[in-house]
């Protein structure tokens, strides 16, 4: 009887104890331990999302998923680019630069990275790093025919119209329908007192894009021989884009003095007075 007691107690007991440890295994909780793959992954997903973010006008949101997305992963030069970007929207040039840096130690075989500073460079008015980080990156990606009119204007900014139209040409091989550098010609153009030539890159810019701007261009270069033309393109131009009444709003467009002087004698003349004063009341209601 002892010894079966005994052994019904040692059965209990073990049975207990295996009860225990299952009891004990139960309420262990579970830990998942994510690979750098997923870590990696995870880390670009929410870069997007913050490059999204920024895409909507949510830059602050947008800034604070792109640091997060960093802290996970600062290997990704992708993700300091991103990072960048909306660094710049909320108008914080340095460490956007500090960040394009470290993209550029990870890769500096990346075009956009130096495209990227030259922005940023223009931005805090710094025109020779500008030029130096877009010829870096032309040298990666010599066909970019954004980078190479961004550099075109830089050469327009420095009145060094003729480096500039050339720059402009070449972009325009590279995309025929880049109304921009066409118009751009059209700026360095007047500026050279080639009024002939202005007028003629105005008009083709014209017939790929109906803008506000190369049409008071081209109302500037007609105003001595064909004025009433010239106030009907003016009278087209202020009312698609009233912001060009506004001469600095021109100059940050990069209106040479020329054309400057010329456009503000067309807007003084009588016939355009109420579009003018319709164009800035519209303007300041948005303001």
């Amino acid at each position: 009887m002892k010894k079966v007691l005994i052994k019904i107690l040692c059965v209990s007991l073990i049975s207990y104890s295996f009860f225990k440890i299952d009891k004990v295994k139960s309420i262990v909780p579970y830990y998942y331990f994510p690979t750098i793959k997923n870590l990696q992954k995870e880390s670009l997903s929410i870069g997007k999302s913050a490059y999204q973010l920024l895409f909507f006008g949510q830059y602050k949101d947008s800034l604070n998923l792109a640091k997060l997305a960093v802290k996970i992963n600062a290997k990704d030069e992708k993700i300091w680019l991103i990072l960048s970007e909306a660094q710049v929207a909320n108008k914080l040039y340095k460490d956007a630069l500090n960040s394009l840096n470290k993209a550029q130690k990870i890769n500096s075989n990346i075009s956009e990275i130096y495209f990227a500073k030259s922005n940023i460079y223009l931005q805090i008015s710094q025109q020779i790093n500008a030029k130096n980080a877009l010829e870096k990156g032309l040298s990666i990606e010599p066909n970019n025919h954004k980078a190479i009119f961004q550099l075109g204007n830089i050469f327009l900014m420095e009145k060094n119209y003729l480096e500039a139209i050339k720059l402009f040409d070449k972009s325009v091989k590279i995309k025929p329908d880049f109304w921009q550098a066409i118009n751009n010609q059209g700026l360095a153009y007047f500026e050279k007192n080639n009024i002939d030539l202005a007028k003629i890159f105005f008009e083709k810019a014209i017939a790929i894009e109906d803008n506000a701007e190369p049409l008071l261009g081209l109302a500037s270069c007609l105003k001595i021989n064909n004025i009433q033309l010239a106030i009907k393109l003016a009278k087209k131009a202020l009312d698609k884009d009233p912001k060009y009444v506004n001469y600095d709003f021109r100059k940050e467009q990069l209106w040479g003095d020329k054309l400057q002087t010329s456009t503000e004698i067309l807007l003084q003349n009588e016939q355009l007075k109420k579009d003018v004063i319709l164009a800035k009341s519209k303007i300041n209601a948005s303001s």
